[in-house]
This record gives structure tokens, sequence and C-alpha cells, in this order.
């Protein structure tokens, strides 16, 4: 499905509460955040000449999250940095002096940490960066996981220290358990996804996700003409669209949401207009999307940055993942989990059956995000046929024998 954003909002400023969240003085302070992780790396990005000519594009390429802070994902970003922020807020207000990143080892700000509890609920990724960030700065954290989450990604968050809450049905429904029960033991959500009165702390985890933009218009050597970004609630394509909005203007590129077919909470939002809620039927195996309601902070921006929604089927996200493990000869290998290369695969749809509708053709310097690298190796390995240990073993052969 295919869907221009006919919303009367869209290509209207951001909200003033989104563009501050999504705008330079945000990035900046992520960036000063990520200088005090140990393991703070910018990500590659990597051009992919021989698929863009393939494609008959003039450029392709694709910023590669699997490598960021250790986590193999984009989350890595979002759910740490915003725990980061709501300890030195209370450790602010506690010691009755400003806190700041720098001091988050000291005793004192250790010691108000340790009376938090943070907690989410999370598909895996953001579970994982939010239990990463309360063990950090000695912080509890309880992770809710519903019964889709694979027994693998669980074990990868309780590694942390996090206390780990199985909750019957979907990610929706752990949404809910989480908000319930923080609120009856006073503990603090950290979630990827808004409601009614919770947009702040959601904002928090989107702003630590412009750091991927930044470095990606940094590298590349001029900005792309087309972005496409997947979506689950809609916050990794709400920062990367806002943040381009607001730092590129006029120029900025041409912008299209990509989800599952069978998660497609974003694109039923841009068909009515207005958040709702899609019947949740077969699982996707694009498991990190597998969302059914938009988070109401991301629609905001999205409905106003966004210029298409487009969705994929499950073939097709896996086609990518084996594409991208086995390139043609001079492109390189990457390891894309299941929701990593969702974006990409909506490029190649759109070329195959919507290049007039976004002007893509061969002066296009298309832009796409791998959100994720293998963070369940054993489904890589069923869904690939190698694992992900052998697909990057062939990549240094590969550039040994160059």
């Amino acid at each position: 499905m295919f869907l221009p954003n006919r919303n009367a909002l869209h290509r209207q400023p951001l909200d003033p509460a989104d563009a501050e969240t999504l705008g330079v003085a945000g990035a900046d302070t992520v960036e000063r955040f990520l200088a005090h992780r140990d393991n703070h790396r910018q990500t590659p990005l990597h051009a992919l000449p021989v698929l863009a000519a393939e494609l008959g594009l003039g450029a392709l390429h694709i910023k590669d999250e699997g490598f960021r802070l250790g986590l193999g994902s984009f989350k890595a970003l979002g759910g740490a940095y915003a725990v980061f922020r709501l300890v030195l807020e209370e450790a602010s207000r506690s010691l009755g002096r400003p806190v700041d990143v720098a001091d988050l080892n000291q005793p004192d700000v250790r010691s108000v940490a340790a009376t938090m509890t943070v907690a989410c609920a999370t598909d895996g990724n953001h579970g994982r960066s939010v239990a990463q960030g309360a063990q950090l700065v000695g912080a509890r954290a309880a992770i809710f996981v519903h019964a889709g989450v694979s027994e693998e990604r669980i074990a990868a968050i309780a590694r942390y220290g996090a206390e780990m809450i199985r909750v019957d049905g979907n990610y929706d429904d752990s949404v809910r358990q989480a908000a319930r029960a923080s609120d009856e033991k006073g503990w603090t959500v950290v979630s990827d996804t808004s409601w009614p009165g919770y947009e702040r702390i959601p904002g928090l985890v989107m702003q630590g996700y412009t750091a991927i933009v930044r470095e990606a218009l940094h590298q590349l050597g001029e900005p792309p003409t087309h972005v496409f970004v997947q979506a689950g609630v809609g916050g990794i394509a709400a920062a990367v669209a806002g943040h381009l909005a607001i730092v590129l203007g006029d120029a900025k590129p041409t912008f299209i949401v990509v989800e599952p077919a069978r998660a497609a909470c974003v694109f039923a939002a841009a068909q009515a207009g207005r958040v709702v809620k899609v019947a949740h039927g077969q699982p996707t195996v694009m498991a990190m999307l597998e969302c059914y309601e938009a988070s109401p902070v991301a629609w905001r921006v999205l409905a106003r940055a966004a210029d298409a929604f487009m969705t994929v089927d499950e073939d097709e996200a896996i086609a990518v993942m084996r594409q991208l493990a086995r390139p043609a000869a001079g492109d390189p290998v990457i390891v894309a989990g299941e929701s990593g290369g969702v974006g990409l695969a909506g490029l190649i749809r759109a070329v195959a059956g919507h290049q007039a509708d976004l002007g893509l053709g061969g002066k296009s310097r298309v832009l796409v995000i791998n959100t994720e690298g293998a963070t369940d190796p054993h489904r890589y390995a069923e869904l690939v046929g190698m694992s992900p240990a052998d697909v990057l073993a062939g990549k240094m052969l590969a550039g040994a024998n160059l």
C-alpha cells in the first residue's frame, strides 16, 4: 500500500514543543551526553553503488545502527539517554544544586539514582537500552515483555540486571500494563510511545535519535533527496523527519515512512487523519515494528514532516536481510535484523511502483537506515541461512582478498 500525505498539516512548521525537542539545541545536548559514553562511536554510513545502479538511482547510502553503543540497534540512543536525563533532574531536585552528565558517577548522585526504578514495555531493543541506562547510573529497571518477545531478546535485556515482567498479549498490552504497575509502585515510565498527558519522556527518547541524522548529514557529501525510514509507533521516523525539516528547511528531502503491512499503525493514522488502533492479526516477522497504535507525539510530527506512507510484506523484509548479507560484488556486507532493512525494502518497492509519485530517478540521492543488527542471532540465522558471525566472517574475508 502507498499513500501520499494529504493531511492538512502537511509541510506546516512543527508544533513548537516538537521543534524544541527535535531541533539543533536538543541535538547538541544529545551529542554532549554521548561524549560521556565510553563506547560511543559514530556508526558507519555505507554507499551501495551497485544496488543504486540496479534501482536507477544516483546514489544510495545506508546508515548502519547495528553497531550503536554495543546494543546493536538505534534504540541504544533513546532509552538510556532519557534515563540519564531523568536521573540528573531528580538528583538536581534532591541535592538542591545543578547536576550535569559529568556528575553521574558522583556518590551523592548515584545515591539518588539508587532510589529510582525506571520501567518500560518493549519488543526487545528499547527495553535493552533502558536497562543498560539504569545499570550505568545505578538505578533499577523493570522491563515488561509481551508474549511475542523471543527468549534470546529477553536474555539480552536481563543481562543488565533488569527485573523482567512477562505480559500476556501484544506490545500495546505490555505498554498498558507497564503504565498501570508503575503508577501503583511509584516507578518512572520511560516509554518510546506517548499517550494523553504523557509526552515529555517519549520526546526525550526521540531526541536521542537525532544523533543519527546529525551524523549522517556530516558523513554525506551532500544532503539526500529522499529518505525512507521504518516505523513501529513512529518515534525513529518522526525524529529523523522532524530534525531534517528543522535543519534543512525548504531543502529537506522527500520523506517516506515504511511499515509492515501486518502492523501499519502510522499508515492507518495517515488514512484517518488521527491516531487509531489497528486490529491485531497474524504476527509480523518484523518484530521490532509490531505495534498497533502510533505514538501521538510521533504522529503530530509525521503529519507535518512525512511526505508519504507505505507498507511492505513479510517476504520483502526477509529478502532485504538476505540481499544485504550477500550483496553483489562492489557493495558492502551488512547484517540487518528482521526490522533493520525495512526502509530499504520500501525503497525497492517504491522504485517498482511509485517512482513518479516520489520523483525517484537517476539524480536521486537516497538515505535509508539499518535500524538493527542481528539482535536475535538465532532468528537471523533461520531467515538468512547464515549466522551473523558467518556473514561478518565473509565480509572480513572479502576485505582480505582485495
